[in-house]
């Protein structure tokens, strides 16, 4: 089995900064994909940022020049860099990996970013 447990949510005023980071552990013998979805209440989750294992990164547009993905692939971490954050940003923000020789998703239970006007 495989575990992912974010870490990082909270509470930020409006054009403030968070850092989330998402860590990896069980049976894991490749990360293919790591990254981040998001579901605001109501809402259909949403990919927010995703890094491959050699470094290539997508971006939704929403984040795109505020948000920063990055990973440890030695520690099977992943970050994401929040800056400039809007209430618009407001959501659980769920991480997700793609594990193994058929790279099956895995996700996190979930962290609650909320972002104050």
């Amino acid at each position: 089995q495989v575990q992912l447990v974010e870490s990082g949510g909270g509470l930020v005023q409006a054009g403030g900064s968070l850092r989330l980071s998402c860590v990896a552990s069980g049976m894991i013998f490749r990360i293919s994909d790591m990254g981040w979805y998001r579901q605001a209440p109501d809402e259909q989750r949403e990919m927010v940022a995703m890094i491959q294992s050699g470094g290539s990164t997508d971006y939704a547009d929403s984040v795109k020049g505020r948000f920063t993905i990055s990973r440890d692939n030695a520690k099977n971490t992943v970050y994401l860099q929040m800056a400039s954050l809007k209430p618009e940003d407001t959501a659980v923000y769920f991480c997700a990996a793609d594990v193994g020789r058929f790279s099956k998703r895995y996700w996190g239970q979930g962290t609650q970013v909320t972002v104050s006007s």
